[in-house]
């Protein structure tokens, strides 16, 4: 499977654009585990263009962690030009287009999933930007902006006509935010279009090795996209790999796994400094299900949420640790 020059053999697996996940300490870690590609956390057109520091920080990236991409959301033409020229400075591996984020800060503003409810000028923005930068340019969207208006099969065809280079469905409709099922039945009958020529990844729902197998099996997917899953998990990514390329499945010790989200926030605040660094590793340390079944675990995650020095979260982590070693549980 390839996006523009971007070689990623067969069935690939990518980690999704999250804000205040997909940091760079984070994106690393599941790159080393088998991510084909890992994107920056999502970058507003608006602040980019007013150089807004919290955001231009966000264009930092590592060739370690290449094939990487930045994605862009915005509501109008001029500024998503504008930040895509001045993405393109970072040397990402391609810009993606956010048409698809729902929360309300953005969408309620005609951003990201908004654009569903205007088709022409999520258009207009794709060809501009796709004229403007000569590094791939790819699109993230939903089925639509409501169960009424599944315009998915046919906003694929008209968004591969403004020269994208790849395009990832999310299986929910706007309205549906995150809850309910992910469907993947339009993601597969806009893949077996014969119409579309473009890469089609499927993103929604994909927990576990299984579920990965099954999208690429039942749906023809090129690629599956991996979000909400891969929080305090980045090893998911290993355990997919594994079972996708057939090879013997070796499990992580629990130890193991302390381990890496502790190195996480070594390279966070290594990478970043101490106060964002917590505050992002933190974050997928109440995520992780690697705490999961311990009793009482309640208060150790408040605290957790709480530590403000790397010796006190490590401190918190190292106690878990030994917690962990008189609870009997599966993941």
């Amino acid at each position: 499977m390839k996006i523009g020059n971007i070689e990623f053999g067969q069935r690939p697996v990518f980690l999704a654009p999250m804000e205040d996940v997909t940091d760079i300490g984070f994106r690393l870690l599941c790159k080393r585990f088998g991510a084909s590609m890992v994107y920056t956390e999502f970058v507003s057109a608006e602040a980019l263009v007013r150089s807004i520091r919290s955001t231009v920080d966000k264009l930092v990236i590592s060739d370690e962690e290449r094939p990487v991409g930045i994605q862009i959301y915005g509501r109008d033409t001029a500024s998503m030009v504008e930040a895509a020229r001045i993405v393109e400075q970072a040397r990402p591996d391609l810009i993606d287009l956010n048409f698809g984020c729902p929360v309300k800060k953005v969408a309620g503003k005609g951003a990201g999933a908004g654009m569903l409810q205007n088709i022409p000028l999520m258009l207009e923005i794709t060809r501009e930007v796709v004229k403007a930068v000569d590094v791939p340019v790819t699109v993230k969207t939903r089925l639509g902006w409501n169960s009424e208006n599944l315009v998915i099969t046919t906003l694929a065809e008209q968004l591969q006509d403004c020269g994208i280079q790849a395009l990832t469905i999310h299986g929910r409709t706007r309205a549906q935010m995150y809850t309910g099922e992910s469907d993947w039945t339009l993601i597969g009958e806009v893949k077996r279009n014969p119409r579309i020529r473009i890469p089609i990844i499927g993103n929604g729902d994909i927990t576990s090795a299984e579920e990965a197998e099954r999208a690429f099996s039942e749906y023809g997917v090129d690629a599956v996209m991996v979000g909400r899953a891969t929080f305090g998990r980045p090893w998911i990514f290993k355990e997919m790999r594994e079972r996708l390329d057939g090879v013997e499945e070796l499990p992580l010790t629990i130890d193991d796994k302390i381990d890496i989200l502790e190195e996480q926030l070594r390279i966070n605040v290594e990478r970043i400094d101490e106060y964002r660094g917590i505050l992002h590793t933190r974050r997928h340390l109440a995520a992780s299900p690697v705490f999961k079944g311990i009793p009482d675990f309640r208060q150790t995650r408040i605290a957790m949420l709480r530590a403000s020095t790397v010796d006190e979260l490590v401190g918190i982590m190292e106690e878990t640790r030994e917690r962990l070693k008189n609870v009997h549980y599966s993941l």
